[in-house]
């Protein structure tokens, strides 16, 4: 059974990529609490999916709103409309990132342009957002997602590691810039994790053989390991964590 955090309920929660993944987990996480959920995400079936899962559950229906995150006007304009409609943001999730794999000699700039788009920019643009709102209830919390892969230096996605690392500075600068508003910014730093894509193009048995060996927990890591955690920088529970990364990795670091 899952930890139940009585302040959720009812709780503006806005996550970006929950479609799938771990995004999905976070979703499904916050609907067990009770919270009111929006969750934005460019693949409609994946989210239609999800939604018809947590329905089957029982849980607090999600609302669902389709975007493609490059779109910054777009996806400000729809953050602005939830706010006029249903009030202040509560939780922001930074969630929505693309681990896809790049060699430096086959980087142009079209192409680096729009791996920042999809894994940084649209962090700073939805917190610009939400930020108001919070100023105005003198309380907020931003998680945003990160990744140990640049602490690694894999190597193989150089402009992922890069943004994923910049997502550092952000929480950093944001919990600064905030903390007098009662604002609070951590970031989750997931370690290998066991998502349906993770496990279609990269986690064959000798990679994930690999990962364990590195592991100080020799088990393989799940979307919920990351959501538990996120549930938990999200509740009044951690009212004195801010300007902090959480690693979920299971000791590979």
């Amino acid at each position: 059974m899952n930890a139940i955090y009585p302040d959720l309920k009812n709780k503006k929660i806005l996550i970006t990529g929950g479609g799938s993944g771990i995004g999905a987990s976070i979703v499904e996480f916050f609907c067990e609490q009770r919270s009111n959920v929006f969750f934005i995400d460019v693949d409609k079936k994946e989210s239609l999916k999800l939604i018809k899962k947590i329905k089957k559950k029982r849980y607090k229906l999600p609302k669902f709103i389709e975007c493609d995150l490059l779109n910054i006007n777009k996806l400000q304009n729809l953050i602005k409309s939830i706010i006029s409609k249903k009030g202040p943001i509560e939780v922001l999730v930074n969630n929505a990132a693309n681990d896809q794999r790049h060699r430096t000699e086959e980087v142009n700039e079209k192409y680096w342009e729009n791996r920042v788009g999809v894994n940084l920019k649209h962090f700073f643009f939805a917190s610009q957002a939400v930020i108001n709102g919070m100023k105005k209830n003198k309380k907020g919390t931003i998680v945003n997602l990160g990744s140990v892969s640049w602490m690694l230096g894999e190597g193989d996605k150089v402009i992922y590691e890069t943004c994923k690392s910049a997502v550092v500075g952000l929480t950093r600068s944001f919990a600064q810039e905030f903390g007098k508003y009662n604002i609070r910014t951590n970031s989750v730093v997931p370690g290998s994790i066991a998502t349906d894509r993770q496990i279609k193009f990269w986690l064959t048995p000798k990679y994930k053989k690999l990962i364990l060996e590195k592991q100080a927990l020799k088990r393989q890591l799940k979307p919920e390991d990351v959501a538990k955690v996120v549930l938990f920088l999200s509740s009044d529970q951690s009212s004195g964590c801010t300007k902090q990364e959480f690693l979920v990795d299971a000791g590979i670091v």
